[in-house]
């Protein structure tokens, strides 16, 4: 199929790629000419894993452009891909989807060509049919439903891994104006995703709600994991990996995203219980879950820097690993790992910083507040007291060697329970959720 894809940033690029690996005619649209001579090029404009390799295989098949006209004069369907920032009152804002679809629109008075105009981006509920149809059938001077097709289909994915979770999506959320623009969009999905993938088809409002509600579940599960981690550490012989494995052996539950650690972070899960929250709030409803989650959230990094005040001295030179918001992405929006580190240093410790992808964007936040240190044995040779904040391979594989650099006994938080077992013989391990509140520094 003839697809154009809008917006070539971290999510477009490569939603672009897989289409075009997969046999589908792809031309990406942006108004950054940097990303579009990237594509051009057959190289990867963001740092994503495996996108590189995507681009090579559909290299044939994908091209980018700033002229919509040329994009969408050509193709059957477009699926808009661009941010939807949070407003300060919560919401998510529309206007660069907007700018899109008016620009499709215009593009589509000039051909009498059926188009699928796909909104992938996350919208509010009421967005689709309210504000984003009314500027299409603007701007296009048709009706939806008639020569035109709208449907919303936001994807299930997470940055470092966008290209896996966008081939082996768990289902397909459809919202669709007509069962004509809905058979469009699901036939792109079909030459690609396994068999058996199912495609759950409903209108605008129901797609938008769902897509949100699921975001907001899965950081439920978060938070709830994180609340028996708290409540674990206050009981003696209590272990919250044994509480949350037991737990999510129940098929009612499940194990996913069932594990107690630090909080969620990222450009969409916090925002989202947020703009659940004002949401019910503008419809005289409760949200009171999603407000519960997020607060849980927020008391995670309070819980890790009184930890270290618990566990060192004011003066303690103090390694926090892990700046991403999870690992193996270059993404630090919202990351436990950088808040923990800028509390830290506000508090007068000296801080150093260490990640094995993400440490450039981290030390454009965090300034001079800390050091730098370009591999994690050394950051740790360095320290007294050492925070592993995200579970990236990297901590996962480090000896015991730098945690007796100096002859002195280190102390380590490990938030994600990663460490080898042998550097529990070497250094004062401190596990999340095992009874830890009461121990004093060694």
């Amino acid at each position: 199929m003839d697809i154009a894809v809008i917006g070539l940033g971290k999510l477009g690029s490569p939603l672009a790629a897989v289409f075009a690996s997969k046999g589908h005619n792809v031309v990406g649209v942006d108004v950054n000419q940097s990303l579009i001579d990237a594509i051009n090029a057959g190289r990867a404009p963001v740092q994503e894993t495996g996108l590189q390799e995507c681009i090579e295989a559909g290299r044939q098949n994908l091209r980018a452009t700033s002229n919509f006209a040329d994009a969408i004069g050509s193709t059957d369907i477009s699926f808009v891909i661009v941010p939807t920032p949070s407003g300060t009152d919560g919401f998510f804002t529309n206007r660069w989807v907007l700018d899109a679809v008016r620009h499709i629109g215009d593009a589509l008075r000039k051909t009498d060509r059926y188009h699928v105009v796909n909104i992938t981006s996350t919208v509010m509920p009421g967005s689709t049919g309210g504000e984003i149809r009314a500027a299409l059938e603007q701007a296009s001077g048709r009706r939806v439903g008639d020569t035109v097709g709208l449907t919303y289909n936001p994807e299930f994915i997470a940055l470092g891994s966008v290209v896996r979770d966008l081939q082996n999506p768990d289902m397909l959320l459809i919202g669709e104006s007509d069962p004509r623009a809905g058979d469009v969009l699901a036939a792109v999905y079909r030459q690609f995703i396994r068999d058996g993938v199912p495609m759950h088809r409903m209108n605008w409002v129901n797609a938008e709600v769902a897509k949100i509600s699921i975001n907001t579940f899965v950081t439920t599960k978060i938070s709830y994991a994180n609340m028996l981690t708290e409540l674990c550490e206050k009981l003696p012989d209590a272990d919250v990996d044994v509480v949350t494995n037991a737990v999510g052996a129940d098929s009612r539950i499940g194990h996913k995203y069932l594990k107690g650690g630090l909080g969620y972070g990222g450009p969409c899960f916090p925002r989202d219980n947020v703009a659940w929250a004002a949401l019910a709030r503008s419809l005289g409803a409760g949200a009171d879950i999603a407000m519960a989650t997020d607060s849980v959230n927020q008391r995670q990094v309070d819980r890790i820097v009184s930890l270290v005040g618990g566990l060192t001295s004011p003066d303690a030179v103090v390694a926090v690993l892990g700046l991403s918001y999870k690992p193996d992405t270059t993404v630090v929006e919202q990351s436990q790992g950088v808040m923990i580190a800028t509390r830290l240093a506000q508090l007068g410790y000296r801080v150093l910083v260490s990640d094995p992808v993400a440490l450039d964007n981290a030390s454009a936040i965090l300034g001079d507040l800390v050091v730098p240190v370009g591999e994690a044995a050394s950051a740790v040779e360095n320290a007294d007291l050492v925070v592993i904040a995200t579970s990236a391979r990297e901590f996962a594989s480090l000896r015991t060697e730098p945690f007796v650099s100096g002859g002195r006994k280190r102390t380590v938080i490990d938030c994600w329970h990663v460490l080898r077992p042998e550097i529990a013989d070497v250094a004062n391990v401190v596990l999340l959720g095992r009874g830890i509140a009461s121990k004093q520094p060694t």
